[in-house]
């Protein structure tokens, strides 16, 4: 008998069509993997079993969860069900989280709210849930607020939260995306005990194959909104019986054609960086009490040559973001020395940074939140400009902004557009349209890749390639994604507790790692083909 039934089911927002015909179910007890790329209403559909659509969707078809008519259920049922029968993880923990209010009063303002529990009850409840999900008292007290935690730790909080009262069904939506591979691991372990401890059904959404094939007992592959393929993971992925599937699991392995741009390597290093360390002041416990300075950064060096695409992998919180804020000049290293070109950069004022702020350039994580909504794409692509000698004229820089985007695989017509009106891959492309619009000798790129989805990521990873080919553009990648560190890089450096541990070339040291750090990246890290395999063989 299943939990969740879903049948033909169809959702409209306005005349806009979002699913077609959608068709999935889950047991108690099992895990379902609902893959697919952005837009293609992967998040829709568990929007529609919470009843949390906006006023001007329509849905038709039937959704049953445990008996019950989820499209006819009155909004004081569905509070009911919400948090009790049915819990939520959301993708972004620090969004999902209060940020005025403790883990403590979030954990247990659901118990409350359905159990009529007391006050002391409840969080004594919390307590044993935040315990649960790997979060001991005496290092995550019940007063800590959201912003104390990290990334990892904030969404075990968002997991406590939904399985406070051991819901039948959670929906996680993406819940690993933009965690490093070790604390992925663990939070994929954590939503697999829970699974086995109370029967409780998951619907895992992804866009990460790998990642599904880990934990779904069973697959549904959604595109524009239509069921592409469904059925068991292990044959489902083994076989590939329908296009689009081979198209995603190639996507998931896809390494970019590679040719080393001409003088890649030769003459003298780009990039030095000697012995540069970064404390920042401990936190006050008191008036007159500090605790110790947090060494960020410890005793790091590196070389890299002119056309060297080369990869910064470690878990979050080892000091990757903090190393490339100093290459980059936006933040001074507590002592040690970095040098773009054979000058000094460490020290310098902005008036004598503009030079290297023309040639070294940056590509962020999340485009979205690094462009002004209320700005055309001419104005946020052309923003690095003003660190020209030469200030151009408008006609100039047009033109410079129509060439950039051309190179990036947009149209001119789209310098005329705002931010809101790209797709994630296409504002990915602006950003890097912005990055190499004064032709920088290096770009430091942080986690550029680890929002999308795979054929979106396959396509950037090209064009990062091709752009390394084509105008010699060095790179610094900062990931947690080995599989991009692979297929993108020439050498790598493993970060941990704010050193270097390992460096080598990059298949050497994927491959064959030394380091227990790397070790331990390597051994945690997704792997479509080692997953589809172990399913096999689980299966006999």
């Amino acid at each position: 008998m299943s939990l969740l039934d879903i049948e033909n089911l169809s959702l409209t927002i306005g005349d806009t069509p979002i699913l077609r015909g959608m068709e999935l179910s889950v047991a108690p007890g099992e895990v379902m993997g609902l893959v697919g790329e952005s837009g293609s209403g992967k998040s829709m559909t568990a929007l529609t079993v919470m009843q949390l659509l906006p006023h001007a969707a329509r849905a038709t078809g039937r959704v049953s969860f445990d008996g019950i008519d989820i499209l006819a259920a009155t909004e004081d049922q569905m509070c009911a069900l919400r948090g009790d029968d049915i819990g939520m993880v959301f993708q972004e923990p620090m969004t999902a989280l209060n940020p005025v209010k403790t883990i403590g009063e979030q954990v247990a303002e659901g118990i409350r709210w359905h159990t009529r529990a007391s006050r002391a009850a409840a969080e004594e409840r919390a307590r044993k849930m935040l315990d649960r999900v790997g979060l001991p008292s005496a290092k995550f007290p019940l007063s800590r607020y959201p912003h104390e935690l990290s990334g990892g730790q904030r969404q075990r909080v968002v997991i406590a939260i939904a399985c406070a009262l051991k819901p039948k069904l959670l929906i996680a939506d993406e819940p690993t995306t933009a965690l490093d591979v070790v604390l992925q691991a663990q939070i994929l372990d954590l939503l697999r005990d829970l699974v086995a401890e109370s029967r409780m059904g998951l619907l895992l959404i992804s866009h990460d194959l790998a990642v599904v094939t880990e934990m779904a007992d069973r697959i549904t592959i959604l595109r524009h909104g239509e069921v592409m393929e469904a059925g068991d993971t292990a044959r489902t992925l083994s076989q590939q019986l329908h296009p689009y599937t081979r198209q995603l699991a190639q996507a998931s392995m896809h390494v970019p054609a590679r040719a080393r741009p001409h003088g890649a390597g030769s003459g003298q290093p780009l990039l030095q960086v000697e012995g540069v360390t970064r404390d920042y002041p401990g936190r006050r416990s008191s008036l007159f009490k500090r605790a110790p300075d947090i060494r960020a950064v410890n005793d790091v060096s590196l070389s890299m040559a002119p056309g060297q695409s080369v990869a910064l992998v470690g878990r979050s919180g080892c000091g990757k973001s903090t190393l490339a804020r100093m290459i980059l000049a936006l933040d001074r290293p507590s002592s040690g020395t970095i040098r773009f070109r054979g000058e000094t950069v460490t020290g310098k004022n902005e008036a004598e940074l503009k030079p290297a702020r023309r040639d070294m350039q940056v590509v962020f994580q999340d485009p979205y939140g690094s462009f002004d909504p209320r700005q055309k794409v001419e104005k946020l692509v052309a923003e690095p400009l003003h660190v020209l000698d030469k200030k151009p004229t408008r006609a100039e820089r047009r033109e410079m902004v129509a060439h950039a985007l051309h190179e990036v695989g947009l149209d001119q017509r789209d310098m005329d557009k705002y931010p809101h009106e790209f797709s994630g891959g296409q504002r990915q492309r602006l950003s890097i349209a912005r990055a190499i619009i004064t032709r920088p000798k290096l770009v430091v790129a942080d986690e550029p890749v680890s929002a999308l989805d795979v054929s979106i990521r396959a396509q950037i990873l090209d064009l990062f390639a091709e752009l390394n080919q084509k105008l010699g553009i060095a790179y610094l990648f900062i990931t947690h994604d080995l599989t991009v560190a692979r297929a993108i890089t020439d050498e790598v450096l493993v970060m941990h507790d704010g050193k270097i541990v390992e460096r080598g070339k990059t298949n050497e040291v994927l491959d064959h790692p030394q380091s227990e750090a790397a070790k331990v990246l390597v051994t945690a890290a997704p792997d479509l083909h080692r997953a589809i395999a172990r399913r096999m063989q689980e299966q006999g």
